[in-house]
């Protein structure tokens, strides 16, 4: 199916645009062994990134590893995730995989289903605990395999912020670095959704995996990429929209990839023939009304100290928040409250921070905010 304008999933080659540069440069990291670490805003396209750029490198010598740890809760959860999908995914075929777990792994074998559809994935429980294999046995897998096939590995890990959540976080980090940073056949990318956690992870020096590898943020898709890609999508339903409206999408949701992706289909559904003012409202009200019970839930434990700041920064305050006329103004509390109302917020995801200042991460949550404080 030809979808003019895609979001809420990882963006396919008929709806990625831009990002030459940091394919360019991801595409070196792969070939080279570096390893790297993407930080960005959530829905800026980090996982379709990654795909993308796998699938145009991936070979017999190259390998690409994909998984997401979203759901691990410990570091056992990791272990299992993890030994499943560079089995399965190094494999071309059942009896290969056999073959590599009984090399490496022979205690889990038994736990190895195969379906009766030959189209469908390899069914693995691997069980792994501490009593069955050690931290080390596991994180050093891909780099066995690599050298037994004589390729390398990029071992890509989506959602890598859960693994702070871990019970001794630091513990397991620890033995992360020390295991991977030793591996000449193995490199790894890292990434996730929650950019403070992964800005701790790996920009604090007193954390492992400080100076790991390639912090490659990603910045904006330019206007210039996305004025082509919007008319195009439009004109596929023989309708237009301008150039200034095109601009205008991308300016109020701040150039976020998926909601300008959003914007642009709604825009495109409320559009007969060509957008219009009316039009162009209705699609951001619409956009705001398709997003409310999100943010109602994201907002609804904040405290009175919290939605004041919040409203601070919807009337441009960015910072200086521990000045005394602007603590009264907005009812901030005292000047030492103003770290805990950050961190709170920091920690919901709501507030991020540039060399400007603070200011609210999700550009469509500031809209609805605008219309209810």
């Amino acid at each position: 199916m030809d979808k003019i304008f895609l979001f809420g999933e990882s963006i396919g080659d008929n709806n990625f645009i831009g990002r030459e540069a940091e394919i360019k440069r991801l595409k070196a990291n792969f070939t080279h062994g570096i390893n790297t670490m993407l930080i960005s805003p959530r829905r800026w396209g980090k996982t379709s990134l990654v795909k993308k750029v796998a699938k145009e490198v991936k070979s017999d010598k190259l390998k690409v590893v994909f998984m997401d740890i979203f759901w691990c809760r410990s570091e056992y959860d990791f272990y299992n995730v993890f030994a499943e999908a560079v089995l399965r995914q190094t494999a071309s075929r059942f009896e290969e995989f056999v073959d590599t777990a009984t090399s490496f792994l022979g205690r889990i074998v038994s736990r190895v289903a195969l379906s009766p559809d030959p189209n469908s994935e390899i069914s693995l429980s691997l069980g792994i605990t501490p009593k069955t294999h050690t931290p080390e046995e596991i994180l050093g897998l891909p780099e066995r395999i690599a050298a037994k096939k004589k390729c390398h590995i990029v071992v890509c890990i989506d959602e890598f912020q859960q693994i702070g959540e871990f019970e001794k976080s630091l513990s397991v980090q620890k033995r992360m670095r020390t295991v991977w940073q030793h591996q000449q056949n193995t490199s790894y990318c890292l990434f996730g959704c929650k950019k403070h956690l992964l800005e701790n992870i790996f920009q604090s020096r007193s954390n492992p995996f400080y100076k790991f590898g390639d912090i490659a943020p990603l910045d904006p898709i330019p206007i210039e990429t996305w004025i082509p890609y919007i008319t195009k999508g439009f004109a596929k339903e023989n309708k237009k929209i301008s150039e200034d409206f095109c601009k205008r999408i991308c300016e109020i949701v701040k150039y976020n990839p998926s909601y300008v992706q959003q914007l642009s289909w709604l825009t495109l559904l409320n559009t007969d023939k060509e957008v219009t003012e009316d039009i162009f409202k209705r699609s951001v009200d619409d956009l705001i009304k398709e997003n409310t019970q999100l943010f109602l839930q994201q907002t609804e434990s904040l405290t009175s100290y919290q939605t004041n700041f919040l409203r601070a920064l919807l009337d441009g305050v960015n910072k200086d928040f521990g000045i005394k006329e602007i603590r009264e103004t907005y009812s901030l509390g005292t000047y030492s409250n103003i770290a805990r109302i950050k961190a709170a917020l920091t920690d919901k995801e709501l507030i991020d921070f540039d060399t400007a200042g603070t200011f609210i991460a999700d550009p469509v949550l500031e809209l609805w905010l605008k219309k209810i404080l």
